[in-house]
């Protein structure tokens, strides 16, 4: 028994309430189990109950032995003063408290209990594999859009500390945001301290040359610090010198890997790949925002680096000829990953449901993700259609089943709330 586990089994009531009697010998009625308190004070506010022939009004506190009432020193905090039931699992050490005591123990089904060991102990994909295709699909469905609307949340709230670093403008934080997406998960941090590291006015100043916008860029990543043999990085390294010292700018002095990766995702490709885009776009984010189909978006997004890139993947280098296309596969996770995650944030901190109605419809206009994680759940029989399935499956995997929180989740409750022989 878990403290977090007699908390979820008073909060849902699931014990035999029937005929219940406290420790002293009452009769126990439980008229409200009280609202479940995430902060500092009793686990349940504005309980109510009836002992014997007193109704009481107050709060509950939950604990595996009555001896913890004490060894938490409850009796001397006045923030425990309004308590009205203490709700034990074993009644360890019977004491002369001001309320009742209800021990549990005996209470509780055996089936609930084996079956959240059974959670806890599992090894496999998910704790609930063998049981979720019990679950009820309506549950499972409206399961997926809360977790979609969480995921989302917890990116604008990421989204909401850049906007304080930049005074609330959000074509900035869009920019921040995009550069560090096209530097993929290996590099994302080093894109992000590059897209830091110059502000946007000065790439709309240079917006018209492309050779300027890849020199700001790749003199930033610290990728033009020699001498080249080819004629192009060469002028590149001239630009950027004289506009580092114009805008005095300080490099991002932020390490790029390119071992282990497809040539397609060097750092160098990428960057080219920005710098075409901020070339061909004006207001960026103002244009997504006005967007109202996803095609039109997915269309500003299909940029090619310009054709010293058609050879190289880096400086100096030759290679066949090959167009640097951004691609359908990159484009989606730019959608997915930046594009409806700041629109979300820009509804949903403006209050505005047009945008986050939009975020959403998008989402379920694209096809889903395919990585380990979708394709865990898909062997498992569960549906991945969307981008909207495939994110709200991403978030179950990584904040719930990863760390057993399978209390918090509505999957395993329903799970545990299963009879006995339901697969």
């Amino acid at each position: 028994m878990t403290e977090r586990l007699l908390q979820y089994i008073w909060q849902f009531q699931y014990f035999n309430n029937r005929n219940l009697q406290t420790t002293q010998g009452e009769s126990l009625q439980i008229l409200y189990n009280g609202t479940y308190n995430t902060n500092q004070g009793p686990d349940f506010l504005n309980a109510k109950i009836k002992a014997g022939n007193t109704t009481w009004a107050g709060n509950i506190e939950v604990h595996i032995n009555a001896s913890d009432w004490q060894a938490h020193h409850h009796n001397n905090d006045k923030n425990y003063s309004n308590v009205i039931l203490h709700v034990v699992w074993n009644d360890d050490a019977p004491e002369l408290l001001p309320f009742p005591t209800l021990e549990l123990q005996q209470l509780v089904s055996s089936v609930l209990l084996s079956r959240y060991e059974e959670l806890m102990q599992s090894a496999q994909f998910i704790p609930c594999q063998e049981h979720i295709q019990s679950v009820s699909s309506l549950a499972f469905t409206a399961w997926k859009e809360r977790l979609l609307v969480e995921r989302l949340q917890q990116r604008a709230l990421y989204i909401e500390k850049l906007l304080h670093k930049n005074k609330q403008h959000w074509e900035e934080t869009f920019w921040w945001m995009i550069a560090r997406n096209f530097g993929m998960k290996i590099n994302s941090d080093a894109f992000e301290k590059i897209a830091f590291s110059i502000p946007l006015n000065i790439l709309s100043k240079h917006k018209n040359q492309i050779h300027q916008l890849e020199a700001l860029l790749m003199g930033q990543a610290a990728l033009l610090d020699k001498n080249f043999e080819d004629d192009y990085p060469n002028l590149l390294r001239r630009e950027y010198s004289f506009l580092q010292k114009k805008y005095v700018l300080q490099k991002a002095h932020a390490p790029l890997y390119f071992l282990r990766m497809r040539p397609a995702n060097f750092p160098t490709i990428r960057l080219a790949q920005l710098a075409m885009l901020v070339h061909q776009s004006h207001h960026l984010f103002s244009f997504i925002k006005e967007s109202v189909d996803i095609k039109q978006v997915q269309d500003l997004l299909n940029v090619t680096a310009n054709d010293y890139w058609h050879y190289h993947y880096t400086f100096d280098e030759e290679t066949v000829f090959k167009k640097k296309t951004l691609g359908e596969q990159m484009i989606k996770n730019i959608l997915i990953n930046t594009v409806i995650p700041v629109l979300y944030a820009y509804g949903y901190l403006n209050k505005n449901e047009t945008y986050i109605s939009k975020a959403l419809l998008w989402l379920e206009q694209l096809a889903s993700e395919k990585n380990a994680i979708t394709r865990g759940f898909e062997q498992m029989g569960i549906q991945n259609k969307t981008s909207f399935d495939s994110q709200a499956l991403i978030q179950l995997k990584n904040e719930y089943c990863n760390y057993k929180q399978c209390l918090q989740c509505a999957v395993g409750n329903q799970v545990l709330r299963m009879k006995d022989g339901q697969r």
